[in-house]
């Protein structure tokens, strides 16, 4: 690419901070560096004509995670990780909110529900069992009952009668959010460039030179926030996962409204005014689904037809409008990986498939690296 005089004096030269991924945790890290430094030249480089990786391809729940999923993680992190994490989820979506608004972002607060498949008999009731302990332990942040038993009111089928509730879950508008993002992003001076990827770069001690397909420019920090993308950035620290989707065409007297999730937050569904977005399935298969190829395969999308018509949607016509994949960042840990990698290259990734809850509060804390 042959750049002008004016091409490289605006958008190459004096470079500050260069932000690469335009997605939630790179568009708060560049706002929260304008915050902070009002005169700086702040540039963010993204590889997609939109945010690549999840950012613009989540199913839009405004959560912090379901009981089975929280019973799960306490496994394998220790009991005040587990809760560190939820604070970081819920402050995250706190922080959300306040920067973009709720109408911007139509925010709906319908709370969110947990279902359990008949057959899951001990999940079931592993889970009502351990409902009181989970709920002392979050009292003190959320100081009331997160989760109770309801019966299930919406007419699903091949379930236990009883659902989880949860009355401090909502649903955003996933397209509204990046727009209002992007938005302020500009109002704020903040360029940014689609298309671009880094090939390479290398940290100079005074500053960093970044390398993209044509040409070369040189910037004093350099900060990733690509995280479905990172791994060779993480040493393997970070996986990507592929998370399918597929949404409906409107349904008439459509009567679910909320969050939901099933098998341990492995499958997802929400209303979209009257359509239901479905999503998941990727334990299935992970070892196919540990990718950073866009696409849907037949296992996946099978068993979320079979969910729709035989738990979410029995005795209901309906047809699949549409179809797509988001790629997201995990790995061993569910905790974030926001850290330092050389004098003056720094990264905020591994959101665990809560971007859309964590990603303003990984932003923030990777600008304030800086």
């Amino acid at each position: 690419m042959e750049l002008s005089y004016w091409e490289l004096k605006n958008w190459f030269t004096n470079v500050d901070y260069t932000i690469v991924g335009s997605g939630i945790v790179g568009l708060h890290t560049a706002l929260r560096l304008r915050e902070r430094f009002p005169t700086a030249k702040i540039l963010v480089l993204e590889r997609g004509i939109l945010p690549q990786g999840a950012s613009t391809k989540n199913a839009g729940f405004a959560c912090f995670g379901s009981l089975s999923e929280i019973l799960e993680d306490l496994k394998t992190h220790t009991e005040e990780d587990v809760i560190a994490l939820i604070e970081k989820r819920w402050k995250g979506l706190q922080l959300l909110r306040k920067r973009l608004g709720d109408q911007a972002i139509d925010f709906k607060p319908h709370g969110g529900y947990e279902l359990f498949l008949k057959e899951d008999e001990f999940g079931f009731n592993d889970c009502i069992s351990k409902i009181p302990f989970i709920n002392e332990v979050l009292k003190p942040l959320f100081k009331a009952d997160v989760f109770a038993k309801e019966v299930d009111r919406f007419g699903f089928e091949n379930i236990n009668e009883y659902l989880i509730f949860n009355p401090f879950e909502a649903q955003i508008d996933t397209g509204n959010m990046m727009q209002e993002l992007l938005k302020q992003a500009v109002a704020a001076d903040i360029l940014i460039l689609n298309q671009q990827t880094i090939t390479s770069y290398s940290d100079l001690g005074n500053k960093v030179e970044v390398a993209l397909h044509d040409f070369s420019f040189k910037t004093q920090k350099l900060l990733f926030a690509t995280n479905g993308f990172a791994e060779s950035l993480t040493k393997g620290a970070v996986k990507p996962a592929r998370a399918q989707v597929l949404i409906t065409e409107p349904i008439d007297g459509l009567d679910i409204k909320g969050t939901f999730h099933l098998d341990r937050g492995y499958y997802y569904f929400r209303n979209i005014g009257n359509r239901i977005l479905l999503g998941g399935g990727r334990n299935l298969d992970f070892e196919t689904e540990t990718t950073t190829e866009f696409g849907q395969t037949k296992i996946v999308q099978n068993k979320l037809e079979d969910l729709l018509k035989n738990v979410i949607l029995p005795n209901q016509s309906f047809q699949i409008a549409h179809r797509w994949s988001g790629i997201m960042g995990i790995g061993n840990s569910k905790n974030p990986v926001v850290s330092q990698l050389s004098e003056n290259v720094f990264c905020g990734v591994r959101l665990g498939g809560m971007g859309v809850a964590i990603g303003s509060l990984i932003g923030t804390e990777l600008a304030d690296l800086i």
